[in-house]
């Protein structure tokens, strides 16, 4: 058998070898240590790890560079080399991912305090965004320092770097302004991903943040998609900025005679059966009066916007058959006399 092609089958056995090696002991630090999630996700990088490797051993091999011609200046061994830095990146890509991501999941078993889950959740996408494009950009420069052209070059291109550098400035301000936004929302904790928000009098919550764009899902399932610019230069409304609680209203128009205080008491009780009710707070109240009625305000605590919505809705719907059913009376009549 020829030297070059027992080099060649040598090289992809000690690639597989390799990547094999690697992912079980992977698995038995994962087995050993089931609470630490970095391990497991580590496996994700067996495949730009194999790349990276066999890149590598084919450009040592120096049987394969004379059986291939693969001279330091020829185009083959400038591709092998150009493979070997893209999988370097990629490799990279994978590893910071995988760090950013264990740290979020150690750091969500250990915080009860979803709050301050949603803002470290945050922090880390944001981060692991900018990181991936520092390390694309660095990948791509590398890769392009390898050819001899763009090194001649490099002297010229320096000279006109202040007035490239204006007209990219001009040219980008609102992508810039867009990333600096989005620097700074995710470490000025002003909204967070999981955050309910009202932006242009639409209720939603925020399903992704970006370095240019956030998602907001409105409450039919609608996206709605806002510059991230919007939200350090307009006013908006964000309802879980520090507690995701929310307090839930209903109000009831209802005749003179209604009886306020057993109505308290109905309201109590309902409070008590109804699972969306967390217990911290809750009042009936008379905020209002006109000639024909009075203005009822019933307010109840949830955990979430979304339960306060749904609480809000089964309340009034059970108040009112309270009404209904006991003190018929009390529902508000339109009232008229003979001439």
């Amino acid at each position: 058998m020829p030297w070059p092609l027992i080099s060649l089958l040598a090289t992809v056995a000690a690639t597989l070898a390799v990547g094999w090696a690697v992912d079980q002991a992977l698995q038995r630090i994962a087995a050993r240590r089931p609470s630490a999630p970095l391990w497991p996700l580590l496996r994700r990088c067996r495949i730009p790890l194999q790349l990276t490797v066999v890149s590598a051993l084919l450009l040592a091999a120096r049987p394969l560079q004379r059986t291939f011609h693969l001279k330091h200046d020829d185009g083959a061994h400038h591709l092998l080399l150009l493979f070997l830095l893209a999988s370097l990146g990629w490799l990279t890509v994978r590893v910071v991912a995988a760090v950013l991501e264990a740290l979020l999941g150690r750091y969500e078993t250990r915080v009860d305090d979803p709050a301050r889950v949603q803002r470290v959740h945050t922090q880390i996408s944001m981060l692991r965004r900018v990181v991936n494009a520092l390390i694309v950009v660095v990948t791509a420069a590398v890769m392009l320092l390898t050819f001899s052209a763009m090194r001649t070059v490099g002297a010229s291109l320096l000279a006109s770097a202040g007035i490239i550098g204006i007209v990219a400035g001009i040219a980008a301000q609102s992508t810039l302004g867009n990333f600096f936004a989005g620097l700074q929302i995710a470490f000025g904790d002003t909204v967070r991903i999981g955050d309910t928000v009202v932006v242009d009098g639409q209720q939603g919550t925020v399903e992704e943040i970006t370095l240019s764009y956030l998602v907001v899902r409105l409450w039919d399932y609608r996206r709605l998609i806002v510059p991230v610019s919007y939200f350090v230069s307009k006013p908006f409304e964000n309802w879980t900025r520090r507690d995701p609680g929310l307090l839930a209203a209903v109000l009831l128009h209802l005749d003179h005679s209604t009886p306020v205080d057993e109505l308290r008491t109905a309201l109590r009780a309902r409070l008590d059966r109804h699972p969306l009710w967390d217990g911290a707070e809750w009042a009936l109240q008379v905020t209002d009066t006109t000639p024909s009625t009075i203005v009822v305000r019933a307010t109840m605590t949830a955990r979430t916007p979304d339960d306060a919505a749904q609480l809000r809705f089964d309340i009034r719907e059970q108040l009112i058959a309270h009404l209904r059913d006991e003190h018929p009376h009390a529902l508000p009549r339109i009232r008229t006399t003979d001439g």
